[in-house]
């Protein structure tokens, strides 16, 4: 990590949930929170509980010096909603087949 620059990832107590419009995208009991400097905590959902026949890979592809590079899906009327990280960094392995979605119900 980068001076001053941290990530920590937890086990979230919190339930999660993720819809657009009328369709439950994501929900779970068993997300992870990620925690990273600069930037909001984001949960990190197991694919096991996100509906991936909803979503179409894109060809979106962005690089993070920390976590490694993110590959993203999206909606027909949402592109880039959600990314994963295929093949994470070993700081941050938890969080492979685990895919992040921009906005999210936390309770």
């Amino acid at each position: 990590m980068a001076e001053g620059h941290t990530i920590t990832i937890e086990q979230s107590d919190r339930h999660v949930r993720v819809v657009r419009g009328d369709q439950v995208l994501a929900e779970s009991d068993r997300s992870l929170v990620l925690r990273e400097t600069g930037c909001p905590a984001r949960y990190y959902i197991p694919a096991e509980d996100v509906r991936l026949d909803l979503l179409t890979p894109s060809d979106t592809h962005t690089r993070c010096p920390f976590k490694g590079t993110a590959s993203y899906w999206s909606l027909p009327d949402a592109t880039d909603l959600v990314w994963s990280y295929p093949e994470p960094k070993p700081d941050v392995a938890q969080i492979k087949d685990h895919f992040c979605f921009y906005e999210v119900e936390v309770s």
